[in-house]
């Protein structure tokens, strides 16, 4: 797993230095700007592994039909929509980097699955589908453009690269205006098994009672508590993160690049993991969890003053940190990751 070495920045850099650094075009991304029409654009969808639509973040909610229509009554009036940003992981197959929400209300409404809704200068439009349109006005909705811009393979020459490049764009566009915490943005890169084994350990009775974290309910995955969602380490799934800390910082030797950019490397190079392997992180984790609680009880991952018990405050990270790391070098289960 560590075999690579990775890529750290010279901590000093002369001007020659920097300029050859420019000249390689390292750190440089390259792309391509596209605009097609729409009735093009949504049959291109149709193309087999054209482009990958898949949602990425699987907290944020969807669209409703009213923002949905607003965008289509742009269209309508001519307002500039933002460009699409898309990733070109192999020749002519893309994915969505931003902008799958908007490529899914084009694609709903020409297909006649949006019905328009809540449109405040064209009310009287509402109700109407694709089909159902005036003519001129389908007719003139269909010579609008979208545009997007592609990054292209030719910007990375590693899947290492790759995935730093994509975590990079990802926190420069702030997608949606909402502002992604290091570990959504994982979540939503590294759709791997160990990005499922991290959201299950999270979900661990004792986990979830040591952070406070309410405990995992038979239904949370069609409707999720409000308790529960409104739980800060939940809600930007910080408690995802706990858990990847602890497997990375088995590795401590191989620290580089902060922790934010450690935890983005053992992400990176999981994708390497057998089946055998997640069964071993898990297996180490659980016992490593069930010592802990077992030896600290209550206290577990907190501060503790013996002569002022009342004074121990909540779990803190570093005290996690050295707690589990050092109970899992005595198990007897052992993992190469």
């Amino acid at each position: 797993m560590w075999d690579r070495p990775a890529r750290v920045p010279s901590p000093k850099m002369t001007d020659q230095e920097i300029n050859e650094k420019y000249d390689g075009r390292e750190r440089r991304i390259v792309t391509e700007s596209n605009r097609e029409k729409l009735p093009n654009f949504v049959d291109a969808l149709k193309r087999p592994n054209y482009l990958d639509l898949r949602p990425f973040y699987q907290r944020r909610e969807r669209w409703d039909r009213e923002r949905q229509s607003r965008l289509i009554e742009s269209f309508i009036i001519n307002v500039p929509v933002p460009p699409l940003f898309l990733y070109e992981r192999a020749y002519n197959s893309y994915e969505v980097m931003d902008g799958q929400q908007r490529i899914s209300a084009v694609q709903a409404f020409y297909e006649n699955r949006l019905k328009l809704t809540g449109l405040e200068l064209w009310p009287e439009l509402n109700g109407k589908t694709y089909l159902n349109l005036p003519s001129k006005i389908r007719a003139g909705i269909d010579r609008r453009s979208i545009d997007y811009i592609a990054l292209l393979k030719e910007s990375t020459e590693s899947y290492e690269d790759e995935m730093i490049l994509k975590q990079l764009v990802f926190e420069r566009l702030n997608t949606g205006g909402i502002k992604l915490e290091h570990q959504e943005i994982r979540n939503c890169l590294y759709q791997r098994p160990l990005n499922s084994l991290l959201l299950d350990l999270s979900r661990h009775e004792l986990f979830t009672k040591a952070w406070g974290i309410p405990p995992k309910t038979p239904d949370e995955k069609e409707r999720v508590p409000r308790e529960l969602a409104d739980n800060p380490l939940f809600e930007k799934m910080g408690d995802a993160e706990i858990v990847l800390r602890f497997f990375a910082l088995r590795h401590v030797g191989h620290f580089v690049n902060g922790m934010h950019g450690f935890l983005d490397r053992y992400m990176i190079r999981s994708r390497e993991f057998t089946d055998e392997d997640i069964d071993a992180l898990r297996s180490l984790f659980i016992a490593t969890l069930q010592l802990a609680s077992d030896i600290y009880q209550d206290q577990v991952f907190r501060p503790y003053d013996p002569e002022d018990p009342e004074a121990n405050g909540r779990p803190q990270r570093a005290f996690y940190d050295a707690v589990m790391v050092g109970l899992s070098t005595h198990l007897r289960i052992t993992t190469a990751w």
